[in-house]
């Protein structure tokens, strides 16, 4: 026999026609080794039909990821106030709670008012903050630090997921016969680096994200959930721990009803998807989150039974009453604004469920879904139209979007630049030229509409922030060049202009139109003008019809002392009509002494009424007739 192929590699004997036997053999091993997974004995993976060179995922330099992060999340911390209407609330909680004792770490509330829909942990942090930095910081920005570092850490955890995800075998793309793919690692970092990218290119996430409101603490939380489900896969104990440990975050920082769904929904993908296991994540992970949200229940039902039984249950019940809308009430709500606050991350994670079909139960698919689903139905499901769910959606859709870069056709990236290239530099000029309208009345036009918008604003030029906004844009427009004129092959080239243009639309904001934005959303001026004519000896002031943010911005800024269950001399009411008075009984009378509202804010119209005592008559003795008299 001239040819041995029984056992091992071909063996070629000196004939001619043994060798070319060999040869044929051996393209023909070539051939199936292109085309056919390296080990036949494995099944067929959709991974395999992305194939990508190792040039395709050249990471992006750490420092660069880095500095993208902190400019992201520092700019719009410090240099204005606290904002209506859920960033000065929650200002408010920690602004009282730094000021208070213990009855108030524990029972979170507004200067005697107790906000029970969401847990203390967020109002702890930066009640914390605005403690130690006290002497150096203003508190409304100390506050805001602990919202810059929570954002960090959300995306920390967020690129570290997707990391995990991008290592694994049922994500890797195909392996030629030859070498020349990607290395896991290397695969892993370009994933990650592009689901960074894609969650700070999320509009929604530029304001929320730099607001001091119990959704960073939540959004942190359902980040390390899925940082935590992802690490359980290799490190079951320690995935498990961290997993518990988010959940008790979320617990901590937000409702009941969140988190038994994040709970339920998590276990059920332990049955989906066979590399979860439960069982460790039942025995460590749940009794660390017991544990956490028992560390604030149990003190505060022992300290204070009465006061703490009550806000607990206010607590649970607003947690189910919150969830109790009608079905389909919101859902016109959640189509209407939902794509807008997660663009461009939905359209890509659509993608990346379709793309990769036939491995809907691995990891990378199903981990994201696991807590993307129960934050849809909770969203469909709540009783009034709000976009607070909507962040905690960006994590786990920015993950399972990153795995939509790899299968994205030349054209499909093309548009996304495009767009991306277009739109952000047509509104980037048209914030420089409103900018430069507000500061040399010129176009006369466009002047007119800012002042009439915020009627009584008078521009200052700013030289700090005219350098940041002219190093920004020219980042911008170097960035643009060099997509244009490079036409790089990296993973992460779909995604760049889009959180570039995102980062560049909001330090613009947050430099040349943050003194306009602050004027038309704070109530410094007003709390300072009710201050003025507040009695010099007054006891307490009963609000009426005010907002939580109302009332923590007049108390920080005005330094009013309010009373909800006290008989109070001095009335601030918030009035959309004419009401008239209030009614004055016998003894006292009520005295309109000021009147007036934000300059900015037509709707609102503020009534400050001091009570006046009345003056009681002498009491006059009965005069007798005269005929009793000279009868006596």
């Amino acid at each position: 026999m001239l040819l041995d192929v029984t056992n091992g590699p071909a063996r070629c004997d000196v004939s001619p026609i043994a060798r070319l036997q060999c040869r044929m053999l051996r393209l023909h091993r070539v051939k199936t080794r292109v085309f056919r997974p390296v080990s036949s004995s494995q099944p067929y993976r959709m991974g395999s039909v992305v194939r990508l060179t190792a040039s395709a995922t050249s990471a992006l330099p750490r420092w660069l990821l880095l500095a993208i992060c902190i400019v992201y999340a520092s700019f719009g911390l410090f240099g204005r106030d606290p904002w209506k209407n859920e960033d000065a609330a929650g200002f408010g909680v920690m602004w009282t709670m730094a000021n208070g004792d213990g009855r108030d770490w524990l029972l979170p509330n507004l200067v005697g008012c107790a906000p029970t829909q969401d847990g203390p942990l967020m109002y702890w942090l930066g009640a914390s903050a605005i403690r130690l930095l006290n002497p150096w910081v203003d508190a409304s920005n100390a506050s805001r630090m602990v919202t810059g570092l929570l954002l960090c850490l959300a995306c920390a955890f967020v690129w570290y997921s997707a990391y995990l995800l991008g290592r694994r075998d049922e994500a890797q793309p195909f392996k030629y016969a030859f070498g020349g793919e990607p290395e896991p690692r290397d695969y892993g970092r370009t994933l990650a680096d592009g689901a960074l990218l894609i969650l700070l290119a999320c509009f929604g996430l530029t304001e929320r994200g730099h607001e001091t409101t119990p959704q960073l603490a939540q959004f942190a939380g359902t980040a390390m959930l899925l940082y935590g489900l992802v690490r359980s896969l290799d490190k079951p104990i320690h995935g498990a721990l961290v997993w518990g440990l988010a959940l008790g975050v979320v617990g901590l920082s937000s409702s009941p009803v969140l988190v038994f769904a994040l709970l339920l929904c998590t276990l059920a993908m332990t049955i989906i998807v066979k590399q979860v296991r439960a069982l460790p994540l039942l025995i460590y992970g749940l009794p660390v989150a017991i544990v956490l949200i028992g560390a604030w229940v149990w003190p505060t039902l022992h300290f204070y039974p009465d006061d703490g039984d009550w806000w607990l249950r206010q607590w649970w019940r607003n947690s189910f009453s919150f969830f109790s809308g009608a079905p389909g009430s919101i859902l016109g709500y959640a189509l209407k604004n939902l794509p807008l606050f997660t663009w461009p991350a939905w359209p890509l994670a659509i993608w990346a469920f379709a793309s990769w079909g036939g491995m809907r139960r691995s990891p990378h698919v199903a981990a994201p879904l696991s807590i993307i689903g129960p934050l849809l139905v909770l969203v469909i499901l709540q009783a009034h139209e709000t976009n607070r769910l909507f962040m905690l959606l960006l994590p786990p859709l920015s993950v399972l979007a990153t795995f939509a870069l790899p299968t994205l056709k030349r054209g499909a990236i093309n548009a996304i630049d495009w767009f991306a290239m277009l739109s952000f530099t047509i509104i980037g000029s048209l914030v420089w030229l409103v900018w430069t309208a507000g500061m040399i009345s010129f176009p006369a036009a466009m002047a007119r509409n800012l002042a009439r918008l915020a009627p009584g604003f008078h521009p200052e030029f700013k030289l700090l922030s005219f350098v940041c906004a002219v190093a920004v844009t020219v980042c911008w427009f170097m960035l643009a060049r060099w997509r244009l004129a490079r036409h790089p092959k990296v993973l992460w080239r779909s995604v760049v202009l889009s959180s570039a243009g995102t980062t560049l639309m909001w330090v613009l904001l947050m430099t040349l139109w943050l003194p306009v934005v602050n004027y038309s959303r704070t109530y410094r001026d007003v709390a300072e003008q009710i201050a003025k004519h507040l009695p010099p000896d007054y006891t307490c002031i009963s609000p009426v019809r005010l907002g939580d943010a109302q009332i923590a911005t007049f108390a920080y800024f005005g330094g009013m002392h309010f009373a909800f269950d006290e008989d109070c001399d001095v009335i601030l009411r918030q009035d959309r009509a004419d009401y008239g008075d209030p009614p004055s009984i016998s003894a006292f009378e009520w005295t309109l002494v000021w009147e007036g509202r934000r300059v900015a804010d037509r709707d609102e119209r503020f009534r400050l009424y001091v009570r006046i005592e009345r003056p009681v008559p002498p009491v006059k003795k009965p005069v007798r007739p005269e005929s009793l008299r000279r009868s006596q």
